[in-house]
């Protein structure tokens, strides 16, 4: 009797382990096949909770979300034959389960080696038929669109004029191949070689250099300019200004004389007096003045004669 409860034990643990070995969960983020002696009986198995059979069935579960495989930096020629070191990450998730267990037997570095070979050769035939200044600016988003294209589908490529998709008639995409899309091809980074690196920014220094000169030979060529013109306005406006002055000065001149003479007029005794006073005053200012004239010269009217010469 105490070895029925022990049995009864023994029996419902291995019930358990049986039952929790025949369930399965796939989450919404995974990608799953299930086998049945190592053959595909299920090829995408949806998310939820799913029953097996032990030791019969087997379930290989993926990451279904996007995923990011980061490039070692290489070197690639242009069509000028110009080395360029060039730094690049992809873009990438599993679409069909199926064909992508086959192709790498669920192993994602497998699959990342696939994608990188295929990235490289594509990024290094987009690259020898364009040119620096292309792929640096003009056409960089081109290029990756065009590359992201290529391992997708190189049918597409070919009937878009894709000159390298001539010789590459019967390679698959590398996505068609192992059950993968290339959602994304970025270039993050583009450089010279370091032994090359130097020698362009001498060349860029130089013509920096140069364009400053020419820069400031411009400056000064203006600013001479600047300051003649500013000296013939200076001279321009001193001559109408002294233009002006002498103008106004003579019309005072004038209307002083008119003032005078109408004065003169009125009473030219009293104009004679204060003429002769005012030359008076500016003879005998000075000490020592000597002044020859004759007794009878007009110039003593108004001292012999008080009232003035009749």
């Amino acid at each position: 009797m105490k070895g029925k409860p022990l049995f009864f034990t023994i029996v419902l643990l291995v019930v358990v382990l049986i039952g929790s070995k025949s369930l399965y969960i796939v989450q919404e983020t995974e990608r799953a096949v299930k086998l049945q002696f190592g053959e595909v009986v299920e090829a995408d198995v949806p998310a939820g909770l799913h029953v097996l059979v032990p030791f019969v069935n087997k379930v290989r579960k993926f990451d279904g979300r996007l995923l990011t495989l980061d490039s070692r930096a290489q070197a690639f020629l242009t069509s000028e034959k110009k080395r360029l070191i060039v730094d690049s990450f992809v873009k990438w998730r599993i679409i069909d389960v199926e064909k992508y267990y086959t192709a790498t037997s669920g192993d994602e570095f497998r699959a990342s080696d696939l994608i990188s070979v295929r990235v490289e050769t594509q990024l290094r035939n987009q690259f020898g038929k364009r040119t620096l200044n292309e792929v640096v600016s003009g056409e960089r988003e081109k290029l990756m669109a065009d590359v992201k294209q290529w391992l997708n589908d190189p049918t597409e490529a070919r009937k878009a004029g894709d000159d390298f998709a001539e010789g590459l008639k019967d390679l698959d995409g590398v996505g068609k191949s192992i059950g993968v899309e290339i959602v994304d091809v970025r270039i993050k980074k583009i450089e010279l070689p370091p032994e090359v690196s130097n020698s362009v920014y001498d060349r860029m220094r130089t013509e920096r250099e140069r364009l400053a000169r020419e820069l400031r030979s411009r400056g000064k060529e203006v600013a001479e300019g600047i300051r003649a013109d500013a000296d013939r306005e200076k001279t321009i406006l001193l001559a109408e200004a002294y233009k002006t002055s002498e103008t106004t000065r003579g019309q005072g001149d004038a209307k002083a004389s008119a003032t005078y003479a109408n004065a003169f007029k009125k009473d030219p005794e009293f104009y004679k007096f204060t003429r002769s006073l005012k030359a008076y005053e500016e003879s005998f200012t000075g000490n020592g003045d000597v002044m020859m004239l004759k007794p009878d010269s007009e110039f003593f009217d108004y001292f012999s004669k008080p009232k003035g010469a009749n």
